[in-house]
C-alpha cells in the first residue's frame, strides 16, 4: 500500500508573500498595520514580520475598504469597528409612493412655470 503524501498547511507568511498575494507594496501593508492597529504580526529573531491567514484576511478587508470602496483610513477604521451593518427597517411602500408623487407634482409645476415664462 503506497504512503499518502503529507500535506503541510503553512502557518505563517512573510510580508513579501502577503504583498504579492494582495498585489500591493510591502510599505502599504506596514502602513495599514500601523494605521488600523488591528493586530501585531509575529516577528522572527531578525525582526521580519510573519502573518497568519486570519491577519491576511484582515488586511484584505482593509485593502477592499480603502482601495475599492473608497473609504478614507478613518472611515475604514470606523467601518471595521462597527462590524456588520445594522439591520435597516423595511421601507414603507405607501410612504415612498407618496414621497415620489409629491416630487412629481413639484416637477410638473416647475415645468409648467418654465413654459409660461417662454
Amino acid at each position: 500500500m503506497p504512503l499518502k503524501p503529507k500535506t503541510i498547511e503553512k502557518i505563517y507568511w512573510t510580508i513579501g508573500e502577503v504583498a504579492q498575494e494582495l498585489s500591493v507594496a510591502n510599505s502599504s501593508i506596514r502602513f495599514w498595520e500601523k494605521e488600523f492597529g488591528a493586530f501585531t504580526p509575529k516577528r522572527t529573531n531578525r525582526g521580519d514580520r510573519l502573518y497568519t491567514r486570519e491577519q491576511i484576511e484582515q488586511l484584505r478587508i482593509m485593502q477592499h475598504l480603502v482601495k475599492e470602496e473608497g473609504f478614507t483610513i478613518q472611515g475604514a477604521k470606523e467601518k471595521l469597528k462597527r462590524g456588520a451593518e445594522p439591520e435597516r427597517a423595511p421601507l414603507d411602500a405607501d410612504a415612498v409612493r407618496e414621497g415620489l408623487l409629491t416630487v412629481r407634482r413639484k416637477l410638473v409645476e416647475l415645468r409648467n412655470a418654465l413654459r409660461d415664462q417662454q
